[in-house]
């Protein structure tokens, strides 16, 4: 085998189609490995060197083994393809990688000596005249200010519509199967998205999902942020083993062309066939942005949710001067509390009760025994209110009439004839104790107290 291999400039690809080609790049984004159309998996990267920038060169590349695709660890990283051959797609050159005769190698693209790739294709053999373009790249990619992306289509996650895909700039906090071959993407970026109405017909939502997907255990939310939402990206099976693939836990990224759906009254994103990721640095103006945000929201409201901002009379009041000046805290506050017990000021909507007809919330002996779900945007929670709580709550024992009167109101169930409601926000005492030490999601009890509703 020669010790030499030519390689090509990615800026006179162009010039060169039907041929193959041997290139050295940085990869910049790629989407994240899937099953194709037919029985192969493939994944598209894109692709700069020094000649070239803009626009980004796509390497569509195909195998047999979803374990044998090129799979990204960190920014910057550079790849050596051999033999790749050149096509155009919608009039722009393009490199597709044959798994007959084509290989590749990915090298850790942080400036260092050794030539060991961390990654590559069965048939990829390295030549000693790859290494000074190697070191050459890399030396150059450090100093290169790289392209973060950023299109007319990148939202927070406080802007988002449904049955709409945008992209966004934010951070994974991680990826999880749920079941067999459904994975989860938890992506967060420090904004809370929009607050949703529900069906009028109460009955729908007995049994209420608490969350997308299954619950999760204490220990697997106990590093997510309390102040934000963290958003659920559902990955269907064609994406395989996402977790053994992806690899940009707790780094910020680009993520585009994410679906996003409502369940239950909950927000969810679904990973599509176009969804495509770019690594950011911590630096990249976008991300800067983000966290600037976040800190002056911090500064300005709080632990508060956004959509309350506006909220100057509430529909309830604390009994308790002792938590006038206590700051407000977040559900996922409450659902990553380590302690056995606690109290905590939340500012959260009644999205659901049980039982369901005002006639049953008291028990045979007379007392009032309620579970309502409480939400914000970072979870839900079932909560009980019961005996003297829920007796001070209500004021005391009105009529039904009366009762359900204020149900409605607190329900957001509208005075006319609408098919939707939509909840107000109240500010509300929740007391947490641990039923076990387990500290499971299910162990956890909560009770409203010192909370009167005012109408």
């Amino acid at each position: 085998m020669s010790d030499r291999r030519r390689i090509m400039p990615l800026r006179d690809v162009k010039d060169h189609p039907k041929r193959k080609v041997n290139l050295i790049a940085v990869v910049v984004e790629f989407s994240i490995p899937r099953m194709s159309v037919g029985t192969d998996y493939c994944t598209i990267l894109k692709v700069i060197d020094q000649s070239q920038q803009n626009p980004e060169l796509s390497v569509n590349v195909f195998m047999d083994d979803v374990h044998q695709l090129p799979h990204i660890r960190s920014r910057r990283d550079i790849i050596v393809l051999s033999c790749v051959r050149i096509e155009r797609h919608n009039q722009d050159p393009c490199a597709v990688f044959n798994k007959s005769f084509s290989s590749y190698a990915l090298f850790d693209g942080k400036c260092s000596s050794a030539f060991r790739p961390y990654q590559a294709s069965p048939a990829f053999c390295l030549i000693a005249s790859d290494k000074p373009f190697i070191t050459s790249l890399k030396n150059w990619s450090l100093t290169f200010q790289l392209d973060p992306g950023i299109s007319p289509y990148v939202v927070s996650l406080n802007h988002i519509k449904e049955k709409d895909y945008h992209d966004l700039v934010c951070k994974v906090l991680g990826v999880c199967e749920v079941s067999s071959n459904e994975w989860v993407l938890f992506l967060w970026d420090g904004t809370d998205v929009p607050p949703l109405s529900f069906n009028t017909k109460l009955e729908e939502h007995y049994s209420i999902q608490l969350q997308i997907s299954v619950p999760l255990p204490t220990n697997a939310i106990s590093n997510f942020p309390c102040v934000g939402t963290v958003l659920r990206v559902i990955a269907d099976p064609a994406y395989g083993n996402l977790g053994y693939h992806f690899h940009s836990i707790g780094e910020w990224v680009r993520i585009r062309n994410v679906l996003f759906e409502v369940d239950s009254g909950l927000w969810k994103g679904v990973l599509s066939g176009t969804s495509k990721v770019r690594l950011l640095s911590e630096n990249d103006n976008s991300v800067i942005e983000r966290k600037r945000n976040l800190t002056e929201r911090l500064l300005r409201s709080g632990r508060v949710p956004m959509s309350s901002y506006h909220v100057s009379n509430f529909l309830t009041v604390l009994t308790v001067t002792d938590y006038e000046s206590t700051k407000f805290s977040t559900l996922m506050d409450l659902l990553t509390f380590s302690k056995d017990k606690g109290i905590f000021k939340c500012i959260v909507r009644v999205v659901a009760i049980y039982p369901l007809q005002v006639k049953d919330f008291w028990s045979p002996a007379g007392l009032y025994r309620i579970r309502v779900t409480l939400e914000d945007p970072t979870a839900r929670i079932h909560a009980l209110l019961c005996g003297e709580d829920a007796e001070l709550f209500f004021g005391g024992y009105p009529s039904i009439s009366v009762l359900a009167a204020k149900m409605n109101k607190l329900l957001g169930v509208s005075e006319n004839d609408d098919s939707t409601r939509n909840p107000p926000w109240i500010q509300c005492c929740v007391e947490l104790h641990l039923a076990n030490e387990a500290g499971a999601l299910g162990a956890r009890h909560y009770h409203i107290r010192f909370t009167i509703l005012v109408l």
